[in-house]
């Protein structure tokens, strides 16, 4: 029976696999998730994919970008409601056009609606192993007592089927789901008046790496199309009227502003250095030079090579949230709290900043500036209901004010964002005897004490 039971194993680890994470995610339990958040990295996501989502008729849909810290070079979708793209692939694409091409492909996943037909492409190869696997018990059976050797190994032959012929199956049909994808985001960028060539280029360069391995195994072991296949039909769709047009150069430093910091906060100084020497006086060099001193210690150094940057962007939210940063992690609260102002006023989307902000107004252990933090860290979590540093420093917020049901409560909200329900049920217990019944607190707090994680309802999103 092993062999039908690998069979109906692949087939529900996959399933498991796809369905998993979205519930996870939206029990507030993401955070088991080796995540990388940052203010100014998703804001320029979030320009390179909505344009693409617009056309795709998903831009009211609330698709949203999640990074996964991990260095190689991937992305993928496993709902309806988020792209996930790996650091390696923020920092090996050199153009916006070529990182572009990957969310228009994936957003082809989403319109296609390939994840919902994989689960039940998924349903329908446990179903086929399942009965397999009977059928050859029953033949093993027959055999058995007919003596009848042949009637044995018929048996023992079906139980072996299934593997190879659902993971056949199901290569082939995901194959299929990603040809699609391809001429989607074709039709997605052409839409947009961008070029194709950056996905062309992004998946030539992984065809060419392949393509060796590839002429030596066999072709429908592949999730994808054979390389020369796929780049074939590729070349025959992507040479349209946008063919040559390149990205703004506005957006080009924005791209090269967002790797330059991802290496700085993912490599070692010796490596950031070879990077971007110090004859390089770019202003992605500096900025990847200033993280990196920030990172390992070098406070005097870091805060001056920021205040460079400063100078030369006086704009720019995101240096001052990075001296903000800085500075508080440098035990130096108090200091951080102009910076990290400014930033929110200059950031279009600030509730990351806030957050800080609201850490190192709570941090300076003075009532006053507690008292700030509290309608900030609200605000904040209005767009970031699932932050879990958020929760925490409201609830030592309000433990500054000696306001202990709002404490219990905030710290409760956090248990469960962090995806700790017994905690939270226990901590939102004791909210609701400091609550008057009935009032709002006293609400919420009920609703984390009764919420059953097989419930739609998320308390977090009330």
């Amino acid at each position: 029976m092993k062999p039908a039971s690998r069979a109906v194993a692949f087939a529900a680890a996959a399933a498991v696999a796809l369905t998993s994470l979205p519930v996870r995610a939206q029990t507030g339990s993401s955070a088991g998730i080796p995540m990388i958040r940052d203010a100014e990295i998703e804001q320029l996501l979030r320009d390179y994919t909505q344009p693409i989502l617009k056309v795709a008729g998903l831009g009211n849909q609330n698709i949203r970008v999640v990074i996964i810290n991990d260095r190689t070079f991937n992305a993928f979708v496993m709902d309806a409601h988020r792209i996930f793209v790996n650091a390696g692939a923020l920092m090996e694409t050199k153009t916006p056009n070529q990182l572009i091409g990957i969310f228009a492909h994936e957003t082809g996943h989403i319109v296609g609606g390939h994840l919902a037909k994989m689960r039940q492409e998924l349903a329908n190869a446990q179903t086929a192993a399942i009965i397999a696997m009977l059928l050859g018990a029953g033949a093993m059976v027959a055999g058995a007592r007919s003596n009848s050797v042949d009637m044995g190994n018929a048996g023992a032959a079906v139980f072996t089927a299934p593997q190879s012929y659902i993971e056949h199956s199901l290569l082939s049909y995901q194959r299929a789901q990603e040809e699609q994808a391809d001429r989607a985001g074709v039709r997605f960028l052409t839409m947009t008046g961008q070029s194709a060539k950056g996905m062309y280029d992004t998946f030539k360069k992984f065809a060419d790496e392949t393509m060796f391995s590839a002429s030596r195994i066999d072709p429908y072991a592949q999730n994808h199309p054979m390389p020369a296949e796929r780049m074939a039909e590729l070349e025959n769709l992507v040479h349209t009227q946008y063919w040559d047009k390149m990205d703004p150069p506005a957006l080009q430093f924005r791209h090269d502003m967002m790797r330059a910091k991802m290496y700085g906060f993912m490599d070692r100084p010796d490596a950031v250095l070879r990077r971007y020497p110090l004859t390089d006086t770019t202003l992605p060099a500096r900025y990847a030079r200033a993280i990196s001193a920030y990172r390992f210690g070098d406070l005097r150094s870091a805060v001056a090579q920021i205040d460079s940057l400063i100078q030369a962007m006086p704009n720019n939210p995101y240096f001052y949230e990075l001296k903000g940063q800085t500075l508080l992690e440098g035990a130096h609260p108090a200091d951080a709290i102009a910076p990290l102002r400014r930033a929110v006023q200059l950031a279009s989307d600030p509730a990351l900043i806030q957050i800080l902000l609201g850490q190192a107004l709570v941090a300076t252990n003075d009532v006053t500036m507690a008292k700030d933090a509290i309608p900030l860290l609200r605000a904040a979590l209005l767009k970031e209901p699932e932050s879990t540093d958020a929760y925490s420093t409201l609830a030592m917020a309000y433990g500054r004010e000696n306001d202990l049901a709002d404490a219990d409560l905030a710290s409760a909200q956090a248990a469960f964002a962090s995806g700790d329900n017994k905690t939270a049920r226990e901590l939102a217990a004791r909210a609701k005897q400091r609550f008057p019944i009935g009032s709002p607190g006293w609400v919420r707090a009920d609703d984390i004490v009764a919420f059953n994680k097989n419930q739609k309802d998320n308390p977090l999103f009330k």
